[in-house]
């Protein structure tokens, strides 16, 4: 299985048995990048829990450690709501805002993906685009937290054009299923004026995601060569399901209900680099 993980950095503002300190979070994350990362399919994600949680001592190990290792992953979370962007202007007054945080410490462009990122100023946006840093839309936690209704036409409008993947964030979200999520993504759309298509969000989860990650090479399609990594879905796995399928008369249509009214029933089988696994 391809896995991206990594272990949460975080030495302030949380439960004293959650914290660690800048140097205890250097030694673990060099010696955990240093037996997985790169190892079968295994690869690192530096964690910094969020901006609050982590001290300027603590974003400078990340910093350090994403100069000694330059094709770490970034994982961590931005602007979910105005509450928490006030809290980050008191603890680092020297910085522009949320975003210039992380990029002073040189923690965003490829290969970095920022959970939320709900209020966004245009500068905001701007150096998402230009050093082309993954926003990565959690519907069921922006709404259960009622933090507020993601961009999604302005991040993949041409002249923002941030990349953009679909996450669960199950901290605060509300289902581990990509599907459920996707039709919430479709709610946040329509709530703001506009829509999400099928296709789109069906391409979020799949070969958007693969892009988002800089691994489409190796996933994310059906293409020749590439690891056979596949879920396969079952569209009349529940009686509504069933009745509802019998009125469809595409494949857009298909893709449409199965993100509106499925859930993991409809999974029928999945695929791990060509080897199918058993479903209890």
């Amino acid at each position: 299985m391809a896995m991206i993980a990594g272990k949460v950095m975080m030495d302030r503002n949380a439960p004293e048995t959650l914290l660690d300190t800048p140097q205890l979070a250097y030694d673990q994350c060099k010696e955990l990048i240093k037996n997985w990362h790169g190892k079968g399919r295994n690869l690192y994600a530096l964690t910094p829990r969020f901006a609050p949680s982590c001290s300027p001592e603590q974003l400078t190990v990340a910093h350090a450690l994403r100069q000694e290792f330059p094709n770490l992953y970034v994982q961590s979370h931005l602007s979910e709501s105005p509450a928490e962007i006030a809290w980050v202007k008191q603890l680092f007054p020297g910085h522009e805002g949320y975003l210039d945080v992380y990029d002073h410490y040189e923690l965003t462009g490829p290969r970095s993906l920022l959970g939320h990122g709900i209020h966004l100023t245009d500068a905001e946006w701007h150096s998402l685009n230009e050093r082309q840093t993954t926003l990565v839309h959690c519907p069921t936690s922006n709404l259960f937290l009622g933090s507020g209704l993601f961009d999604l036409a302005r991040a993949q409008s041409p002249n923002s054009s941030v990349p953009v993947a679909i996450g669960t964030d199950v901290g605060a979200g509300t289902s581990l299923s990509l599907l459920v999520t996707l039709g919430e993504a479709y709610k946040v759309a329509q709530l703001r004026g506009g829509t999400l298509t099928a296709y789109q969000a069906f391409y979020l989860i799949t070969l958007g995601a693969a892009r988002a990650l800089h691994l489409d090479h190796d996933i994310g399609s059906f293409d020749l060569g590439k690891t056979g990594d596949v879920v396969v879905l079952n569209p009349k796995a529940t009686s509504l399901l069933r009745h509802r399928m019998e009125f469809t008369n595409n494949i857009e249509e298909i893709l449409f209900i199965l993100m509106t009214l499925g859930d993991d029933r409809v999974i029928k089988a999945t695929y791990t680099a060509g080897q199918k696994h058993k479903i209890c």
